[in-house]
């Protein structure tokens, strides 16, 4: 056997093909478009038989539905998940054969989510593979607070006796979680994405922690914000997400096109660089550069119903816009902006601008969009801290504001969703804490 790894590094999910060595495949927690395991499967002459989710999905559409319903694979989910597409429950402790001599065996382990499952890969009865989830991952355990805080201790109580479920496989035992690095999902832990249980036993702070309370205590301290869009997506997971079979392609609007489609509440998204956005961008528009993060962005700062029309550049792919705006639930993808910004300015249409500004050019109060962790490690003295995803009904200092991040895309976005609200005399650092630091030769404050 043979297992082959696939990270979308935007959202922080690894998702698997197991060539099961006998022309067949299983693939682990696919997502909403797993357009690159198709393509291997099919290089090395594998029939997709099965596709498996651990748990239901908040960062992400999962693509199992849709899988087994384009290939013929069946798809296994939790029996707790109560999903509403076919599918082949599966419930603690029971035992499905891959192939001649491959298992998997079910794993109930509730605290990421109530109906959270690992997968034990077994071949001839000897365990090979773990498949976490978002139970363990590497250096980290899922985070429990995804379901209201009201579930959140009580889930992180789960979640102890669930990582003791492990205890009595090998140490050498490969682990495959779904989560990791640059999820929302996890506590923070390691960059690794695979690792093995001795490792995870040795190193990792809280899986080495033995006393639940403790346990609890610690990881309950580390969560900070997540996106808003984790609380519709496992519904929409449970139900059944939307069939596609290839990428929507999406209508070219004109100028006037865009003008009616802003009026009538849509949504305007510019994914070009920030430098391009600073120099010139529709008026209204938000900024949010197509980047691998720009899916978790969109499905927190849009809303799900609200119907949105992208600008581009000409060497930007609009297909990668698509997928990633599709894969956290943005259905209403209504059209693009033929012809980019230049159309835009041809027509005679006005520009608005929001400077980017190096450390000596910062003008009135700086307000820091980064997440809160990020802004206690390390920010510029007298800076407000305003995380992004909570800017647009922050209360903020009146007059000038520099909008400040780690590289200047978030603050864009940021200075963006302000103008949009009318806000004023805006500008951007260009850059982010260290830059500042380096240029003027001040220490950052911690804390």
């Amino acid at each position: 056997m043979q297992i082959h790894d696939f990270v979308d590094e935007g959202l922080g999910h690894s998702s698997y093909v197991i060539d099961l060595d006998d022309g067949t495949a299983a693939i682990v927690d696919p997502p909403r478009f797993p357009i690159d395991h198709e393509t291997l499967a099919g290089r090395l002459g594998l029939r997709l038989a099965w596709t498996l989710d651990t748990h239901s999905h908040a960062d992400y559409v999962t693509g199992s539905p849709g899988l087994a319903r384009r290939s013929g694979a069946v798809f296994l989910a939790p029996a707790a998940s109560h999903l509403a597409s076919p599918h082949q429950a599966v419930h603690d402790r029971e035992h499905v054969t891959l192939a001649d001599g491959v298992d998997l065996v079910a794993l109930a382990t509730p605290g990421h989510t109530p109906d959270h499952h690992a997968y034990l890969l077994t071949e001839r009865g000897t365990p090979v593979a773990l498949f976490t989830g978002g139970s363990l991952m590497a250096g980290a355990v899922g985070r429990t607070d995804l379901c209201g805080p009201e579930l959140a201790r009580l889930l992180a109580h789960d979640m102890f006796r669930s990582l003791h479920r492990f205890d009595d496989l090998p140490a050498d035992l490969a682990v495959y979680p779904t989560h990791g690095a640059g999820s929302f999902c996890s506590a923070p832990g390691s960059s690794q994405r695979t690792t093995t249980l001795h490792r995870e036993r040795t190193t990792n702070a809280l899986f080495s922690i033995a006393d639940e309370e403790q346990f609890v205590e610690q990881l309950l301290a580390g969560f900070g914000t997540f996106p808003s869009y984790f609380a519709r997506l496992p519904e929409l997971n449970r139900l059944g997400p939307r069939r596609y079979d290839t990428l929507p392609q999406l209508s070219r609007l004109t100028p006037a096109g865009i003008e009616r489609f802003v009026s009538n509440g849509g949504a305007l998204v510019d994914v070009r660089p920030v430098a391009d956005f600073a120099g010139g961008h529709a008026p209204g528009s938000i900024s949010n550069t197509l980047r691998p993060v720009y899916a978790s962005w969109l499905g927190w700062l849009i809303e799900a119903d609200q119907p949105i029309a992208f600008i581009l550049n000409a060497n930007q792919n609009l297909d990668d816009v698509v997928r990633q705006s599709l894969d956290v639930g943005h259905e209403h993808l209504v059209g693009v902006l033929a012809d980019g910004i230049d159309a835009w300015t041809s027509s005679g249409r006005p520009l608005n601008t929001i400077p980017l500004v190096a450390p000596d050019a910062i003008t009135g109060h700086v307000v820091d969009v980064r997440q809160a962790n990020e802004y206690t490690t390390g920010h510029i003295p007298g800076a407000v801290n305003a995380e992004l995803g909570s800017i647009a009904s922050a209360e903020l200092p009146d007059g000038p504001l520099t909008l400040m991040c780690g590289h200047g895309e978030r603050a864009m976005t940021a200075a963006s969703l302000l103008a949009a609200q009318g806000r004023r005399n805006l500008t951007v650092l260009d850059g982010g804490p260290d830059t500042w630091s380096t240029a003027t030769g001040h220490s950052l404050e911690s804390g």
